[in-house]
């Protein structure tokens, strides 16, 4: 008798699916049998994966191509998916956008698009996809902050704020939500070798240690799996969780001295 995969007859809407970190979380899922809510801007990429993710795991994949840094576009998404009768069992919030650069260079413009979208959007889809989970009696989220989430990151002060954010706002859901069948997570992954990554450090010219860039397929696995687990926090990598302990361990004082000759070497290597 073939064993049912566990993700049977449930659906999962991934934001930020078309590469790095979201791609590969929709993989994982797609492996266990989960059918796919596929989301992002970028209409061609995302039919192309639901192609090919439906072909390779034999599961359904939908794509709803949407701008989420423009306001309103999460409630919009949430009466679509009502409309089309796609119950969401599980929601990952990978959409992100990063900004490396000296804080007073980057036009006020700039600033706000991260916190349209790291901010903004994610907390919109929190709040029109968590309450019908609740309703049912079951769900997980996955948001998908970073080790920024931390400590103060200069040459990614906004950036790392954004990501506190995230951080705060899981953990404060996590614990509202105890026992009642819905789970909140926060996957905070170290330097991973995505598109957005890349064209962060090829702009500044900053060369990085193999050793300090992870794997967006190995991080992704690390998140679905804490994920279907329920853990609050997982950060992936034994270098990112010794870092984020260590600067645990620190007066706020010396932390934001170090993390400030760091980021200075970043802005000007």
């Amino acid at each position: 008798m073939t064993k049912q995969k566990p993700g049977a007859n449930q659906t999962v809407l991934i934001t930020g699916a078309s590469s790095g970190i979201g791609e590969e979380l929709a993989a994982c899922f797609a492996r266990d049998g989960f059918n796919l809510v596929l989301v992002a801007r970028s209409a061609d990429k995302l039919k192309t994966l639901a192609t090919r993710l439906a072909s390779e795991h034999g599961v359904k994949a939908w794509v709803a191509p949407s701008d989420l840094s423009k306001g309103g576009n999460a409630g919009l998404l949430a009466a679509r998916m009502k409309k089309d009768r796609h119950a969401i069992d599980i929601l990952v919030n990978c959409a992100g956008v990063l900004e490396l650069g000296e804080f007073v260079k980057m036009p006020p413009g700039r600033h706000q698009e991260l916190i349209d979208l790291n901010v903004s959007a994610l907390t919109g889809m929190l709040a029109h996809f968590i309450p019908p989970m609740l309703a049912r009696g079951h769900g997980r989220v996955l948001n998908v902050a970073s080790i920024a989430a931390f400590q103060p990151v200069p040459s990614l002060a906004t950036y790392a704020a954004t990501k506190a954010f995230v951080l705060s706002l899981t953990e404060s859901l996590a614990e509202e939500l105890k026992d009642t069948g819905v789970t909140v997570s926060a996957l905070c992954p170290g330097i991973t070798a995505t598109n957005m990554v890349s064209t962060a450090t090829e702009s500044s010219g900053l060369k990085l240690p193999d050793i300090l860039v992870g794997d967006a397929a190995e991080v992704a696995a690390e998140g679905y799996k804490a994920c279907m687990k329920g853990e609050v926090i997982k950060v992936p990598g034994i270098i990112n969780l010794t870092g984020i302990l260590a600067g645990r361990a620190m007066p706020k004082w010396l932390l934001r001295r170090i993390s400030g000759a760091l980021g200075r070497a970043t802005i000007n290597p």
